[in-house]
């Protein structure tokens, strides 16, 4: 509608000069109804006789509007963040999930916004629910908790895409929240409870057998020098009576007698 370039006819040249002539007529005071104000943040898509006029949106700033023949929108530039309400999906591994999430968009054509479609922001707000909805209905439970921000990149580019010609440009769509049931939140808690104790009992293991691979060197060890064992008797000895132990009660070896009997006899 707003690419359109057919004029308003001689009829209405013929209004549009007697409105021009009136104006005249009643000046000044005409001019204060005539004389309208958009902000910096506005534009103002001017009606004369139903068409757009000139196909651009006026202002910022002091726009003339003519009486009975030109009628004007203002509209807002600015980002606008809308929240879009829980949404009930059917995943594709067949799980019942609600999303929510909030998108920010902003105009950037105000000619495209009111001459295409109704009620832009309505429309926008309803294009983002299903939009939401049919693109998560093609990912599983697992990739939507995973990929929550890649997903969000693609609903953002197929709903910018379609609300291009509303001229309506999408900055940025977040998926803000995902309730699954509570049936299901205690199956993923199981499952990965279960996957936890799986781990616990891999690294037990790793640390038993690492454990006894040590004990086999040192007992290799030990076993080419008896003194070597000795000194380690002597060392766990220690460490016992560092524990504030009053009686010590540990058995001497044979041979120990042996060799004092000997040095005794020989004296």
């Amino acid at each position: 509608i707003a690419d359109r370039q057919e004029g308003i006819g001689v009829c209405g040249w013929i209004l549009v000069s007697l409105s021009f002539l009136l104006v005249l007529i009643t000046f000044p005071i005409s001019i204060w109804a005539c004389m309208k104000v958009v902000r910096e943040y506005e534009r103002a898509v001017v009606f004369r006789l139903g068409r757009i006029l000139s196909k651009k949106a006026k202002g910022p700033g002091m726009i003339l509007v003519l009486p009975c023949t030109d009628t004007f929108i203002k509209v807002d530039l600015r980002t606008v963040t809308c929240k879009i309400p829980p949404q009930e999906i059917l995943t594709r591994d067949a799980v019942t999930a609600q999303v929510d999430g909030v998108v920010h968009y902003k105009i950037h054509s105000a000619v495209s916004a009111v001459a295409n479609v109704i009620d832009v922001h309505s429309a926008t707000l309803l294009l983002a629910q299903t939009t939401l909805r049919n693109v998560l209905g093609t990912q599983s439970l697992a990739q939507l908790l995973a990929g929550r921000e890649e997903i969000a990149h693609g609903i953002q580019a197929a709903l910018g895409s379609a609300t291009e010609q509303w001229g309506v440009k999408v900055a940025r769509l977040e998926i803000k929240d995902i309730r699954i049931p509570l049936a299901m939140q205690r199956a993923m808690a199981a499952e990965a409870e279960a996957a936890r104790e799986t781990r616990a009992k891999v690294v037990a293991a790793e640390g038993e057998m690492n454990a006894s691979r040590a004990l086999q060197q040192a007992s290799t060890v030990l076993a080419e020098s008896p003194a070597g064992l000795q000194l380690r008797y002597l060392q766990t000895l220690t460490t016992v009576a560092a524990q504030n132990n009053s009686t010590i009660v540990f058995p001497l070896p044979i041979n120990m007698f042996g060799s004092l009997g000997q040095k005794s006899t020989g004296g």
